[in-house]
């Protein structure tokens, strides 16, 4: 038996903190929209080439697919990020990343049948963001803990 252990930490932000905690969220769900959106659109151009094969009798070229998956879309994104969305880089680089990689897990629990397609994220609702473990530390002020995220 596996068990899957994660932390969840109640903090006390700064106006400050508060605010930068808001954009990354703001980040990931437009991450996690914008890989949705477009591993639609992949997904559908796929399907459309192969049943174009299908009805012309032509060999599938493998080379030609387009099967979407969050490796890929995740590298997409970091493509256009600095020209599309440069607000994307005052939060951490964790924020869209762990979204798009949220999403192939949400796919992959949908194709095993264990759960609904994926939908789309709404602002205000259950508004969050992930990080790495090596994206924050773990300190100690007169005796109170502290997180730092860079």
């Amino acid at each position: 038996m596996t068990v899957i252990r994660g932390h969840i930490i109640r903090l006390d932000p700064t106006n400050k903190q508060a605010t930068h905690f808001s954009k990354a969220c703001g980040v990931a769900r437009l991450a996690y929209n914008w890989a949705l959106a477009e591993w639609k659109k992949q997904y559908e151009q796929d399907k459309n080439y192969r049943d174009e094969c299908q009805a012309n009798g032509i060999t599938i070229d493998e080379n030609r697919l387009n099967k979407p998956s969050q490796g890929k879309l995740r590298k997409q994104l970091n493509a256009i990020k600095r020209e599309k969305y440069p607000f994307m880089l005052e939060v951490t680089k964790c924020s869209p990343q762990l979204a798009i990689m949220q999403l192939g897990d949400a796919f992959k629990r949908f194709f095993k049948g264990e759960s609904k397609y994926p939908q789309f994220r709404k602002k205000g609702v259950n508004d969050r963001f992930s990080l790495s473990n090596d994206q924050f530390k773990l300190k100690s002020k007169n005796n109170k803990p502290h997180i730092q995220i860079p």
